[in-house]
């Protein structure tokens, strides 16, 4: 037996004298632990721990660091770019059972939760007291791990991202130390802004625990529109235009006819199959109609078809879920199949152009490739349908995410408007921000983490 996996038995046996039967090396346990929604191949960790408090994740931290153990913080598993994938071995640190809400102020509009609390969960616990929390990533996400990969979704064009709506987080750093990163208060001007810096961080610098959030009150009336477009180009140009006469649209997607007739299919819809948009809006009766009615002559201006009105919440819910669902609708277009999911995000004068070109390109490829995302604001997504198990269907697909990035980035835009990181996107990390950016970077993680125990592999492109 060589001397590393001494330590790693060593760490076992100290990890299993703190947590007893909450440290798993099952095949089955380490299995779920090692994958996420990527296309990437499976990377168990060697063992799994469930933590139920910050002491503990610092008790596992400290075990980790003596024995020189590998650390990946797990919520749910939901991510898209192997965030969570055990490269370099180790142990896996499920949040999952750390799912208290353990303060809401509701004269302050915030809450405190645990990280394992997940953002539907959140929201059932305040649903009484009139507030909500907007950030709606599709998935049932924790919020520790939606702070971490910065997380945003349908009702960013609005309420913004994880970036806007965090206040304070508690942080377990890798040589121990447990940190608050701020108080409660809305702004703040003492120090380094250490909040923002692991809003995004991807537990590569520290393991959260605790997030404080802003909440929002219910607004008083909520109205959603479907409106089927002749083409993609008409549908995001009501986009641009829409935002530009600064409407304030509360979600607005873009959905292309491939989605569509997937979506049709999966939820048993009867939609259009033409590219579409779905629209929410939010506010007073008067403002939701007035809103509405302006948007709805954009549309017509531009060729909008069957603008369907929903005003009542089961209907509402009913566009919504159809939305969240579009991921899994569209991979049953090819049983079988891994996505290769894409991410860019471009400023909104230049949003029509990137979509019109990519279009193009997914006209030419060989597999389907349904195109969708958060237009509202810049944001979308191409979900590159592959074989895994095809060296051609990969070259293709890789060869095509790094066309787009190219294209993104020429438009000053980003590779990830709210994936993040992981392991998929170091190269257009380095493309993006260039190599004195990404050094800052490598300074910071060294700082936090110099054993490079933190979710290794993650984020920071080598060297």
């Amino acid at each position: 037996m060589n001397k590393a996996r001494e330590f790693d038995q060593s760490a076992l046996a100290e990890l299993k004298a703190l947590l007893g039967e909450r440290v798993s090396t099952s095949a089955a346990v380490r299995e779920h632990h090692g994958k996420d929604e990527s296309y990437f191949p499976y990377a168990p960790p060697d063992a799994v721990v469930f933590v139920k408090t910050t002491e503990e994740v610092r008790d596992v931290v400290n075990i980790c660091r003596r024995h020189h153990v590998p650390m990946i913080a797990f919520g749910v598993g939901t991510s898209l770019e192997g965030h969570i994938l055990a490269i370099a071995g180790g142990v896996s640190i499920d949040l999952s059972q750390m799912n208290q809400v353990l303060a809401v102020h509701e004269e302050d509009l915030d809450a405190v939760v645990q990280a394992g609390v997940t953002r539907k969960q959140l929201n059932e616990y305040i649903k009484h007291t009139g507030l909500f929390f907007p950030i709606d990533p599709g998935a049932d996400a924790t919020l520790g791990g939606m702070t971490a990969t910065r997380a945003s979704g349908t009702n960013a064009v609005r309420y913004g991202t994880m970036r806007e709506n965090v206040l304070s987080l508690k942080v377990v750093l890798a040589d121990g130390r447990v940190i608050q990163t701020s108080r409660r208060a809305k702004k703040s001007a003492a120090g380094y802004d250490l909040t923002r810096l692991f809003v995004g961080s991807e537990g590569t610098l520290g393991i959260i625990t605790e997030v404080t959030v802003r909440l929002y009150p219910v607004q008083d009336a909520m109205s959603a529109a479907v409106c089927a477009f002749p083409s993609i180009d008409a549908a995001t140009r009501t986009v641009i235009q829409t935002l530009q006469m600064g409407i304030p649209v509360a979600r607005c997607e873009l959905l292309c006819a491939t989605t569509m007739g997937a979506l049709n299919k999966h939820n048993k819809l009867g939609y259009r199959e033409s590219p579409t948009l779905f629209l929410e809006f939010h506010g007073t009766e008067a403002s939701v109609v007035e809103q509405a009615k302006m948007v709805q002559e954009i549309a017509k201006e531009n060729g909008g078809l069957d603008f369907q009105w929903a005003t009542r919440p089961e209907d509402r819910t009913k566009i919504w879920e159809a939305r969240h669902n579009a991921y899994f609708a569209v991979l049953q277009l090819k049983p079988g199949s891994r996505a290769v999911s894409t991410d860019v995000c471009v400023p909104i004068s230049r949003l029509a152009e990137c979509v019109a070109e990519t279009a193009k390109e997914i006209a030419q490829a060989s597999m389907p490739i349904p195109l969708f995302g958060h237009v509202g604001d810049g944001n979308f997504h191409l979900v590159i349908l592959v074989d895994p198990k095809s060296e051609s269907d990969m070259d293709e697909a890789k060869a095509l995410n790094a066309r787009l990035v190219k294209r993104a980035l020429a438009m000053e835009g980003t590779c990830t408007g709210e994936h993040g990181i992981g392991m998929g996107k170091q190269e257009s990390l380095r493309a993006e921000l260039g190599e004195d950016v990404i050094d800052v970077m490598r300074d910071i993680k060294q700082l936090f983490d110099p054993d490079n125990l933190l979710n290794p592999g993650k984020l920071v492109p080598p060297q």
